[in-house]
């Protein structure tokens, strides 16, 4: 079992036999001990076991300290790693944008990391930044891609700043820009902030993306102009990390 106590939502997955058996994401909340809990019952149930059928379990993420029936905790990024290494061998670049941050994997053919780089803890580089300007904009998170593909004029964010980029929002609707040009405002400046991190770390194709920004077909899309390739889209990839924990797990087993 592989458990990730992220900062909005946490995820889990159970393998067997490398294998995905059953995955499970649930919001966060305040208590992480009591989500890894209500995580952990949710997992069983779907894959119809008992606790006593896990045999290991990871934990990671923000709060992987309060998984208290795991037997280890690994780093975020070095199970992001394998998860995307489990899924795509072929990768050798992970763009993981999470809901605090982003990071940038470089991985070899066995997911091993050789080199990774962390935006900074401003939160105009992770998946938050969307999530508030969504909250500005009245609309819900899942929106925000589908509308963004509609801009015809992407307005300018001229701050790195979440909070400030939520006062300009606030501005340009004051203005009388359209949302779906502020979206798509966001998005470039997000691609723009990750662009630097991949420039950073030495990329290598191919990449692929992982986290809830993988859910924003929005941002893939700008991020595939700012970069000049495409991207590889797992079929859930906000559960990528969970995964790479439930690999490991696995792995320790034996």
């Amino acid at each position: 079992m592989g458990i990730d106590i992220g900062a909005r939502t946490s995820k889990g997955v159970i393998t067997e036999h490398n294998k995905i058996k059953a995955y499970c994401l649930i919001p966060s909340g305040i208590n992480y001990r009591e989500t890894a809990q209500r995580l952990r019952e949710g997992l069983l149930a779907k894959a119809s076991l008992s606790p006593g059928n896990i045999a290991y379990s990871v934990a990671t993420g923000v709060g992987g300290q309060n998984v208290g029936f795991s037997q280890h905790q690994i780093a975020e990024f070095r199970c992001c790693a394998r998860g995307i290494n489990h899924s795509f061998p072929g990768v050798r670049t992970v763009i993981d944008v999470g809901e605090t941050s982003s990071r940038v994997i470089r991985v070899d053919n066995k997911g091993r990391i050789v080199n990774f780089v962390v935006s900074e803890k401003c939160a105009s580089g992770s998946g938050y930044f969307l999530q508030t300007i969504a909250n500005v904009l009245r609309i819900g998170l899942e929106e925000v891609g589908p509308l963004s593909l509609k801009s015809k004029n992407p307005v300018a964010f001229t701050t790195g700043c979440a909070v400030f980029g939520e006062s300009e929002a606030i501005s340009r609707i004051s203005e009388g820009f359209a949302k779906e040009d502020i979206l798509a405002g966001v998005h470039r400046a997000l691609a723009n902030k990750i662009s630097m991190l991949v420039g950073r770390v030495g990329f290598e194709e191919p990449c692929a993306i992982s986290g809830s920004g993988g859910l924003d077909i929005g941002l893939i899309k700008v991020l595939e102009e700012e970069l000049g390739f495409k991207l590889i889209l797992p079929p859930q990839p906000q559960i990528i990390t969970a995964l790479g924990a439930a690999i490991m797990a696995e792995e320790m087993t034996k």
